[in-house]
């Protein structure tokens, strides 16, 4: 038994367990075109199957905003949608003051015309931000807009800048994975969490797990989780044996 596996049973006993999971490199491969992700068939039934159990919440937190997850994913309610880096719960509060909705339309308009015309650079609008995506870009063109970025939206006051593969958030409300999942843990009083995630963003998250926690890392690079899986359908693995897990372990 890996350590893993080990640290999967113990998680599965939990009174009140919570899954939180990034969504892209994650449930779903990446691909070229955001829009094409979908998650694996078989980590898509595990969750669900999850949700059914009893004492159990499963949730899904991404930098994605949460429309645009909830069309990808195809997920709905049992199952939890957090999107926006957290900035963008599933409760309906608002989000953002007027001061804030003015920050935005002007980050939107500066954004716009910094990327005009760079070959394989799109903007992906948010309810509290904008996030630059260069990855089908030209490395020279993906190069220099996000360093214009860097230096110029980004440092404005008010405004959040998060990086992540091929991608540079900017959000005009401040929240991190790491305070999404801490406020989504007390909300739903979870005694242990599963949090899996394959980006930068997603150490935020790592670094607040607790000890009867499990992070795992999806894929290469530093990371602050203790354990780690090459791809998605290693994430299937873990899914199916905790689903499995945690049944008999209620059932018996």
């Amino acid at each position: 038994m890996t350590d893993l596996d080990a640290a999967v049973r113990a998680l599965a006993r939990a009174p009140r367990l919570l899954v939180a999971l990034d969504f892209d490199g994650v449930l779903a491969p990446i691909v070229s075109v955001p829009s094409d992700a979908r998650p694996l068939p078989d980590s898509a039934a595990a969750l669900e199957e999850l949700a059914t159990l009893p004492d159990t919440t499963v949730a899904l937190l991404s930098g994605r905003g949460r429309a645009d997850l909830a069309a990808v994913s195809g997920f709905g309610d049992p199952i939890r949608l957090i999107g926006s880096h957290g900035s963008e719960f599933d409760d309906g509060a608002s989000l953002l003051d007027d001061e804030q909705r003015a920050r935005l339309e002007q980050l939107t308009a500066e954004l716009r015309g910094l990327v005009d015309g760079e070959p394989g650079v799109t903007l992906e609008r948010k309810p509290a931000g904008v996030a630059v995506h260069v990855r089908n870009a030209p490395p020279d063109v993906g190069t220099r807009v996000l360093d214009a970025v860097r230096a110029g939206p980004a440092t404005w006051d008010g405004v959040e800048a998060t990086p992540g593969k091929a991608v540079l958030d900017l959000s005009v409300a401040k929240m991190d994975k790491g305070a999404a999942l801490d406020l989504l843990r007390e909300r739903v009083a979870a005694d242990a969490v599963l949090f899996a995630g394959d980006d930068v963003t997603d150490e935020t998250a790592f670094s607040r797990l607790r000890p009867d926690d499990v992070g795992v890392k999806v894929g290469p690079g530093d990371t602050a989780a203790r354990h780690r899986v090459d791809a998605p359908p290693d994430v299937t693995t873990l899914l199916r044996q905790l689903v499995e897990t945690r049944r008999h372990g209620r059932e018996a």
